[in-house]
Parts: structure tokens; sequence; C-alpha cells
């Protein structure tokens, strides 16, 4: 009897762990009871997110959350996170979701879900401008700065998968990766296209110009699986925001250019 009765407690916890795996999430309502919203955000990654000339937090990212707090009608705290650890971070409820240049793909999906696409972002090479690059297969004998776990990292590695010669130099966040091709550490990226000038700027004296587009990729609000109240609200809020121009104006701000026109009908 005791033998029995060990063997339906331990079924009855797995039964318990198994039902809790498929439960539902309640972020938005713990959202409002908490007054507070806790947004990852890459602030190492210009301009997405940055610190300006007094140390404060901004770039399109620091908006975009800024923005979707306000309109929660809650107190925003950004969870500063980099590229690697954003879906550890939300997936360990460090944060309630994350707007941090968060590229939505089939590998990620399969991790965590997006909100629909609230804006774009291309990954590119970038390298000296009296170089001749082109494509993946100019880059023999080359090496090549990347931040470890990014968008760029991946298409990166599947560009060269069947080109031998090229050598990939992971970082560890994407400060670091911009500041070795800055001082010189390295000469070429692979990156957002909006990395390119801020490395420049960084650094006049790197002559450092986009080479070639890797991939389009579009934009989404990262949140964990199974929590379908917060992905119904921020896709009507990523609709709403896209059709009265806001999320435009704040693009347009931080790249000079509109989203595209299919996004913003």
């Amino acid at each position: 009897m005791k033998k029995r009765s060990v063997v339906s407690a331990s079924l009855l916890a797995l039964c318990l762990l198994t039902l809790s795996s498929f439960s539902t999430a309640d972020t938005l309502e713990n959202i409002h009871q908490r007054k507070k919203i806790l947004i990852a955000v890459d602030i190492g990654a210009p301009p997405y997110g940055m610190l300006d000339g007094k140390a404060r937090q901004s770039g399109s990212d620091i908006e975009t959350a800024q923005l979707l707090a306000k309109d929660l009608g809650v107190e925003l705290e950004v969870v500063p996170v980099s590229g690697p650890n954003r879906v550890p971070f939300l997936l360990t409820k460090k944060a309630d979701l994350v707007i941090a240049s968060f590229s939505i793909t089939d590998a990620r999906k399969k991790v965590i879900d997006f909100s629909n696409p609230y804006g774009v972002i291309q990954v590119v090479v970038g390298g000296p401008v009296k170089q001749k690059i082109g494509a993946f297969t100019d880059l023999i004998g080359k090496t090549v700065a990347v931040t470890r776990g990014t968008t760029s990292d991946m298409e990166l590695t599947l560009g060269v998968k069947e080109i031998s010669g090229v050598n990939i130099v992971r970082y560890e966040d994407d400060a670091t990766t911009n500041t070795a091709v800055s001082t010189g550490q390295q000469d070429y990226i692979a990156a957002a296209m909006s990395v390119i000038p801020a490395v420049k700027k960084a650094n006049p004296s790197r002559d450092v110009e986009t080479k070639f587009i890797m991939k389009t990729f579009p934009l989404g609000i990262g949140i964990r699986k199974n929590d379908p109240e917060l992905r119904a609200y921020l896709d009507k809020w990523v609709q709403i925001n896209l059709k009265n121009g806001k999320l435009n104006d704040i693009y347009k701000k931080y790249f000079g250019v509109s989203l595209p026109a299919d996004m913003l009908n």
C-alpha cells in the first residue's frame, strides 16, 4: 500500500507539472496590478537603444517602450539586456516582454512568441570603403566581427556555411562588437544596417560602409508563449499605432526613412 501511495503521489505531481506547463500566463493582469511594466531593451545597440549625452536612455526601442507604457497607463522600468540574453531574461521572467531590435525568425518562434511587426531591420555586412565586397564569397580570407546569438550571427553563419576561409569573431554584446571595428581591431562587421554609421561616428577615421544586405527581417515585441491576452493586446496596440503614425514617427526620427508602405496600410 505504501508503495502504491508513493507511485500515486508521483503520478499526481507529474500530472500537475504537465498541466502547469500548458496553463496560460496572466502577464497583462500582473502588469496592471503592479502598475509597472518591465521591458527588456538593449541600450548598447544604437539607434534602437543607447545613452544620450546626459546618460539618459534613448533610441527607437526606448521610445516604443515609453509609448506602450503610456498607453497601458503604467510606469515603465527598462531592463537592460544584450543580444544573447534577450530570450533568457524573458523566459526567466526578469522582463514582461522584449523590445530590443528583436527580429522575428522561425528559430525564435519555437521558443517564444512575437507580436505583429512594429518595424523592420536589415542585417548587413560592413567594411572599408576601398574594399570591393558584394557577397559572402568576397569575405574569403577576411575576419568578420559579429555579436553572438543575434540575427546577424545566424545569417553570417548560414551565408558562409559552404565557404572555407572566412573567420568569424563573436563578441558577447553589440557595444564590444562595434568597438572592435571602430578601434580597428577588426575591419569587417555583420550587424544591423544602423550600426554602420554609428561605428563611423565613433571613429570618423574609420571609413566603413555597408557592403551588402544579408537579409531584411520584421521586428516584433517578444513575449512568452501561452500568454494570449498579452499577445492580443500587443497586436491591437501595434495596429493602432501604425495606423495613427506614432510608430512610424519614431522610426523616421531615428532612421530617416518611413516604414514600408505595406506596414502602414
